[in-house]
């Protein structure tokens, strides 16, 4: 395990590399390798850790009484999950986290971190302010995801995600994480449905796309 990369990501930033071995050990931290494909948690699973990704890419899905499954989001490197579960460990994952690379975790016991310790050391204070962070950044996450879903064209779904990726970048052309069909998860629609719009809006001369670069070319009067 690098802790000089340890020591950047959200949940350990700003913590000193050369604690992080106790650290580590006091939060009874572990780290394990998983396959493409393989389940990390499954839904229904009472959580007592959260995960820190440390190598590879990890999928956070929702699974339907018949088998369909959508994706919600997907992690990369120094991103976490499962914290607010592991925050209340009596309630059940209604999601599954998988591996969608052969990927590597490290958990920790996030009780641990909750229960502060007699010294009350400095890097306990910054692993729960960090958590903190990490745990309000997600809530604007979900508040957007909210936002795209709940517009009742694919079109108006799609306009929504785009202003906020180019808001987030503060211009008009940018890149976006998400193939197709992640996108088409992401938004709940079909991917068929999604490519559609997409040819649609372009013809319409409100975009430019080629693969995962988009260039929004229009105040988008033409919305609908």
């Amino acid at each position: 395990m690098t802790y000089d990369f340890l020591s950047h990501t959200p949940l350990f930033q700003g913590v000193d590399p050369q604690t992080l071995p106790s650290i580590l050990s006091c939060l009874h931290a572990k780290e394990s390798t998983y396959e493409k494909g393989q389940t990390i948690y499954a839904e229904g699973d009472l959580v007592l850790t959260m995960g820190v990704v440390l190598d590879g890419a990890v999928g956070i899905f929702r699974d339907d009484f018949w088998g369909s499954q959508a994706l919600l989001s997907t992690l990369e490197p120094g991103q976490t999950f499962a914290e607010t579960y592991a925050c209340i460990p009596a309630s059940s994952l209604y999601v599954r986290v998988e591996a969608i690379k052969r990927s590597r975790v490290l958990f920790v016991n996030i009780q641990r971190m909750l229960q502060i310790c007699n010294q009350t050391c400095p890097a306990h204070r910054r692993l729960l302010q960090n958590l903190l962070t990490i745990l309000a950044h997600k809530n604007l996450e979900l508040s957007e995801k909210i936002a795209c879903t709940t517009a009742k064209t694919i079109r108006n779904r799609l306009l929504t995600y785009l202003s906020f990726q180019a808001k987030r970048h503060h211009a008009p052309s940018f890149s976006i994480p998400l193939n197709r069909q992640q996108l088409a998860d992401y938004l709940n629609v079909e991917r068929s449905a999604l490519c559609h719009e997409l040819s649609k809006m372009r013809q319409d001369g409100l975009l430019l796309v080629n693969g995962n670069q988009f260039e929004l070319l229009t105040s988008l009067t033409s919305i609908q």
